[in-house]
């Protein structure tokens, strides 16, 4: 196995009736604020008047940026850093899922950039700097809670780009599961799709590692499979969401990495899915993966969904591998399409093959491709797309 440096430097409140310690948090960076938020759905459910309430209470000085987008565009992280620049604020803090969040670390970064923000992404600039980040999740799914990194859209060239940078880490994270009961059991479902991607493109590894991270993972899966379907049926239990949002962090902190250094797959596929046409990200996901696992599937990499099949949905060991290999393809896909409700076609959203070709040169080309679980070249991205119509 592969050595590897493991450092999370994230403090996390979780659990009911933290936001007391909000202050106390946020007087450490400094004492100018600047709030980041969605659509408006904190007003809706009362937290933003809590938020607001506890930062009065520390004597700090509010700022705010709101309207960020499902799928984060760059002209709202250049937004938020011109309030930064002019305003001279100390810290930031993201309420919201996980795209608040991404926008609100490259909002941190572009702080100390003098052009564009999207120079960022297109890796013009080696960010060694970054406003610190207090945040307040509100939806379990893209773990950005509790790493590094972030996506961005750009609709003017119609790119999604991801990238991460240390100093981007949130310094706290606020991680109340009951903040999570107003999201829709679609949202949920499509939360849960993300998580068991981020795990997948980890534990879909020919890589030797450590034993016990994939017992790891084929729990933090088990965990989803188990607690999602409760969540959208009884939104209010606390259990269910609690375990969703742990889940989440977990999924994609760095931890389950180990020593593996393989290119994720799937994420760099829906990413230009989503760059087009500004679908949910695990909806994407969750149209791609099962096409993408039946794809990969040969001789040379059965014996990951042999174990996959067996430890995680219990199938018979004594079957022969590729057989309980080709059922775990069908269990995952079931679990997305008829348990989590989710549309398992691309046609079903609206999405025909007129940007197979220059979603698949994108993919291979930013995502890396090459070096993933299962090698994929542009035409081979274009053939997984067409499984998806």
């Amino acid at each position: 196995m592969n050595q590897f440096v493991y450092n999370i430097s994230t403090k996390v409140y979780f659990g009911e009736n933290q936001l007391g310690h909000l202050g106390e948090e946020l007087k450490k960076f400094g004492t100018r604020v600047l709030m980041t938020y969605g659509g408006g759905s904190i007003k809706k459910s009362g937290l933003y008047d809590k938020v607001v309430a506890e930062i009065k209470k520390a004597g700090l000085e509010l700022f705010e940026l709101s309207g960020i987008e499902p799928n984060p565009r760059v002209s709202s992280v250049n937004a938020g850093a011109e309030i930064c620049k002019k305003e001279k604020i100390d810290v930031l803090l993201a309420v919201g899922g996980g795209s608040v969040i991404d926008c609100t670390k490259f909002i941190g970064a572009a702080t100390f950039h003098d052009g564009d923000a999207w120079d960022i992404l297109e890796g013009k600039v080696d960010v060694k700097k970054c406003l610190p980040i207090v945040d307040i999740l509100t939806l379990a799914a893209t773990g950005s809670e509790m790493d590094n990194g972030g996506v961005i859209s750009n609709p003017k060239t119609k790119d999604k780009i991801g990238m991460g940078f240390d100093v981007m880490q949130p310094k706290v994270s606020f991680l109340d599961p009951t903040l999570t009961y107003s999201v829709s059991s679609y949202q949920t479902a499509c939360g849960s799709a993300d998580m068991l991607s981020h795990i997948f493109e980890v534990y879909f590894n020919m890589e030797k590692d450590l034993y016990m991270l994939d017992t790891v993972m084929e729990g933090l899966i088990k965990t989803i499979i188990k607690y999602a379907p409760v969540a959208m049926k009884n939104p209010e239990d606390y259990e269910a969401r609690a375990n969703l949002m742990w889940a989440s962090s977990w999924a994609i902190n760095g931890f389950i990495d180990g020593g593996k250094c393989q290119a994720w797959s799937c994420h760099p596929m829906e990413h230009e899915l989503s760059a087009i046409y500004d679908i949910t990200h695990g909806l994407g996901l969750a149209i791609l993966t099962p096409r993408w696992m039946e794809y990969c599937l040969d001789d040379t990499t059965v014996s990951r969904y042999y174990q996959f099949g067996c430890n995680v949905f219990g199938l018979d060991p004594s079957m022969e591998p590729m057989q309980v290999a080709k059922k775990s393809i069908k269990l995952t896909a079931e679990f997305l399409y008829q348990t989590l409700g989710l549309k398992s076609t691309f046609s079903e959203i609206g999405i025909d093959e007129t940007n197979f070709e220059v979603m698949a040169e994108k993919a291979v080309r930013i995502g890396g491709l090459k070096d993933a679980f299962k090698p994929l070249t542009k035409e081979d991205v274009v053939n997984i797309f067409k499984m998806c119509k």
